[in-house]
């Protein structure tokens, strides 16, 4: 075995040291005086050979850090729990251009959703190097400078991804954000604010909405189909013979592109729903309107809005856009229907109906409006549990994964609960209810 090295640390000779070895290399005639010291106030180089024998060093400002740094970096060599340090010097800017190409991958939605959590993190740590990052300073900015419970939620997590791996490619010895908390808690909500409108205010809502989109809203309504299913369906995907349309994919919003996506929210989104007369009714009226092809294009193929039951009303035809060098062109509109465009026409009708209410976050401060497009689903479930119809069966319907989530997402108590609970406590459906001694 080689017998280890005499002279390390080392120390380096400095320009601005007046000790007699530093004023020997570095001569004040060339480099100017310095007062004369004894002792040397240059840097202790630590040198070491890392696991695959590469020679590295650090310089340190006292020889005991030195050593100290040494004994370190040979035990863990020996053990094989040898990090490189220059690794874990990269920053979280760096770190994200080289963990993001191996990640970007999977449903554009969930894409952009880590893009727009990307912002959070990289506009407080994207400067600082991955291995002087610390729990404390980021639970600090967790708790202080994050807001909202579901923003919390989805940086944390990609926080947390982004440092595992920078853990498994030996860049930084463990994870500082492993045990950060979300603090935020979830927005709790008056339960006015959470039931959905009866049939009767979504009848008053409908008479206020356009005629062209009556038919949509009775159709959301009947069937609680997500706006994005509804929006994508497609004659080849509707069944009037049986009563049924199969879901089979949904429009969705690529920051302001709408495109066609294979997949539904989730597997159980793959599913039929049947129709009810009106939403029969509904479909028959845009069919008889559009016509729309009875093809069944590929996803890849583009929106093929031709195919579409349910589109905007100015579908098929153009408009004039301006092109980044200034000219004018004549382009088709696809008339896809679009959801920020569609709430131009949902806001004046709730209002118009009487039952539109501000709604506000009194954490992020953010503003909506009650009842949103999606209140719909909720209606139907709320509808389908008081008509006694089991949780797997509006599982099935709705497209959730498991029937319970259906319970508490979706179904809201109604007026005649409360009758029905009154009732109970005063003994007229129930037995009486007996103190306890």
């Amino acid at each position: 075995m080689a017998r280890r090295a005499t002279n390390n640390p080392r120390q380096k000779r400095s320009k601005t040291c007046g000790c007699p070895p530093c004023l020997e290399d570095y001569p004040a005639e060339q480099y100017g005086e310095r007062k004369k010291r004894r002792d040397c106030l240059g840097s202790w180089q630590a040198r070491y050979r890392d696991a695959d024998g590469n020679q590295k060093a650090r310089h340190f400002p006292k020889k005991s850090e030195a050593d100290a740094f040494l004994d370190s970096i040979r035990t863990s060599v020996r053990q094989g729990t040898y990090l490189d340090p220059k690794r874990g010097e990269v920053t979280i800017a760096d770190w994200w251009t080289q963990w993001w190409p191996a990640h970007k991958k999977g449903r554009t939605t969930t894409k952009n959703r880590k893009l727009a959590s990307w912002k959070h993190i990289e506009s407080k740590w994207g400067k600082r190097k991955l291995s002087s990052l610390t729990h404390m300073e980021l639970q600090a900015w967790m708790t202080a400078e994050v807001k909202g419970h579901a923003t919390q939620k989805k940086v944390l997590e990609l926080l947390n991804m982004m440092l595992r791996d920078a853990v498994r490619d030996q860049r930084i010895p463990f994870n500082p954000g492993e045990h950060v908390k979300v603090t935020a808690s979830p927005p709790a909500r008056h339960p006015d604010d959470l039931k959905p409108p009866t049939r009767e205010q979504y009848a008053a809502v409908r008479s206020h909405l356009p005629e062209y989109y009556q038919p949509l809203a009775v159709f959301l309504e009947e069937t609680g189909m997500r706006w994005g299913e509804a929006t994508a369906l497609r004659r080849c995907h509707v069944d009037l013979d049986a009563d049924i349309v199969k879901v089979r994919e949904v429009v969705i919003d690529d920051e302001g592109r709408l495109m066609r996506q294979a997949a539904p929210k989730t597997a159980a989104g793959f599913r039929i729903v049947p129709l009810t007369p009106a939403a029969r009714a509904a479909v028959e009226t845009m069919i008889a309107k559009w016509n729309p092809a009875d093809t069944e294009s590929p996803l890849e193929s583009g929106m093929h809005p031709e195919e579409l039951i349910f589109r905007s009303p100015r579908s098929g035809g153009t408009r004039r856009v301006r092109t980044d060098e200034g000219d004018l062109v004549t382009v088709d509109i696809e008339g896809v229907l679009n959801r920020n465009n569609f709430k131009r026409i949902w806001l004046p009708a709730i209002k118009a109906a009487g039952i539109a209410r501000q709604v506000t976050n009194a954490e992020t401060g953010r503003t909506e409006w009650w009842p949103r497009v999606h209140d719909y689903r909720h209606a139907l479930a709320t509808r389908l549990h008081a008509e006694g119809v089991s949780e797997k069966d509006v599982q099935l319907v709705l497209g959730q994964k498991r029937g319970g989530r259906v319970t508490w997402l979706y179904t809201h108590g109604s007026d005649e609960a409360l009758s029905t609970v009154l009732a109970a406590m005063q003994g007229q459906k129930a037995r009486h209810l007996q103190a306890v001694s």
